[in-house]
């Protein structure tokens, strides 16, 4: 009779996996389940390396919680696939003398992958090596809300064209990650919310993966913030986090154990729809009183314009919040402290060590400073004191960054 492995081993398998998706990796005693596990311990360790670059096995263990025998043996087999390779570049010796240690890298075959970042009011597109690193970037702008179809075929010529920029051949492609602005369901991985209504039933990763010839993987713009910043921005280091994208909506992505939590259908994460007033404004959702009509950039815009003789525009409002304006200050810092009741909630149940502030409003120290206080005002002492209130590090940059990640994970991992 079979017997289960190690308990550390299977709850690094079940943490998270290279691209942080949420499919749990429980025991189950019936064939296959050993090699489904050695498989998921095999993508924690190729997703350490795409995160963090070069490191010893010892250095493996320590990061994945799998033991060094284990990760002894994944490198083995990963070494003689081609997926890594030993090195002994890349970082000096700590002590400056004797033999520099011997350190696992990825290997990097030829050609490279895609990121594609859809936002309400732009297509950006970057084509990548095969390690991530960005070898050409388009950004057109353009009102996508309406015309699902139609932006991914603009999208598809802005892949060929990024491509071309970047001496990549579009056969060299191992696969695309893209960012949309709305949810998508786990179960048909289509957009089955109002936030797109163009795109509605449309299925994103399979239609532009037909435009381009390549495997594309999807998911919403706040996970994909989340795992960006997780990555290379503002939570680097830190297992378990939150990233709020305040910009036309609300939304969060949520980083629990190291992996990106999408919950049973991918709406995880939703917290524009948390219910501030059962008498508030109607929400795109359907329901009344949602955080996102009390916060979003088009209600603040809307509640500061009368006070000023001119046209306001979110960068306008961000240029008189850091110079001192008033009013703006008040609005910006009463929308942190309604932002920060919900966040606190959100941290009593989740216990994140790190909120990450993003979008366009993510920025404004007075808004933050609003979050700050509220959540030390409303969540648990404790839970108050263990986390850190961020502004974001990557800024608009934040989608595309987070899809070429997501893409390569999505090659490495290929088995």
């Amino acid at each position: 009779m079979s017997k289960p492995p190690r308990e550390a081993d299977l709850s690094a398998g079940s943490r998270r996996n290279e691209a942080g998706a949420s499919t749990p990796l429980p025991w189950r005693p019936r064939g296959g389940s050993l090699e489904d596990l050695r498989r998921a311990n095999r993508r924690l360790v190729l997703g350490h390396l795409v995160a963090s670059g070069p490191h010893s096995r010892a250095e493996l263990a320590r990061a994945t919680g799998l033991s060094a025998t284990t990760v002894s043996s994944l490198v083995s087999e990963m070494v003689a696939s081609g997926q890594v390779r030993e090195t002994t570049t890349g970082r000096p010796h700590k002590g400056g003398s004797g033999r520099p240690p011997v350190l696992v890298e990825l290997a990097t075959p030829p050609g490279g992958v895609v990121g594609v970042d859809i936002g309400h009011g732009h297509v950006r597109v970057a084509a990548a090596g095969p390690t991530g690193a960005v070898l050409a970037e388009d950004v057109r702008v353009l009102d996508v809300d309406e015309a699902g179809p139609g932006t991914l075929d603009v999208a598809a010529t802005m892949v060929r064209e990024v491509l071309a920029a970047a001496s990549l051949d579009p056969h060299d492609v191992h696969g695309a990650g893209m960012c949309v602005p709305a949810p998508i369901d786990r179960g048909t991985s289509r957009v089955s919310t109002g936030i797109l209504p163009g795109w509605r039933g449309v299925d994103p990763a399979a239609e532009l993966a037909t435009r381009i010839g390549a495997p594309v993987v999807v998911d919403n713009d706040a996970n994909l913030g989340a795992l960006a910043e997780v990555r290379h921005g503002a939570a680097r280091g830190h297992q378990d986090a939150v990233y709020v994208k305040l910009a036309s909506g609300v939304g969060a992505g949520l980083v629990l154990g190291g992996r990106v939590h999408r919950g049973a259908t991918g709406m995880a994460g939703e917290i524009g729809h948390v219910q501030i007033g059962e008498d508030g404004d109607v929400c795109r959702c359907g329901n009344r009183g949602c955080l996102e009509t009390r916060v979003s950039a088009h209600r603040l815009l809307a509640v500061l314009q009368p006070a000023h003789d001119e046209d306001l525009d979110l960068g306008r409002v961000l240029e008189l919040e850091r110079a001192g304006d008033a009013g703006v200050r008040r609005v910006l810092a009463d929308a942190g402290t309604t932002v920060g009741r919900a966040l606190a909630d959100l941290s009593n149940h989740l216990n994140p060590s790190v909120i990450v502030l993003g979008g366009p409003l993510g920025g404004a120290a007075t808004l933050v400073d609003g979050v700050r206080r509220a959540v030390d005002r409303y969540a648990q002492p404790a839970t108050a004191r263990a986390v850190e209130v961020r502004s974001a590090e990557l800024g608009e940059r934040a989608g595309i960054v987070g899809a070429v990640a997501m893409a390569v994970a999505m090659a490495t991992a290929a088995d």
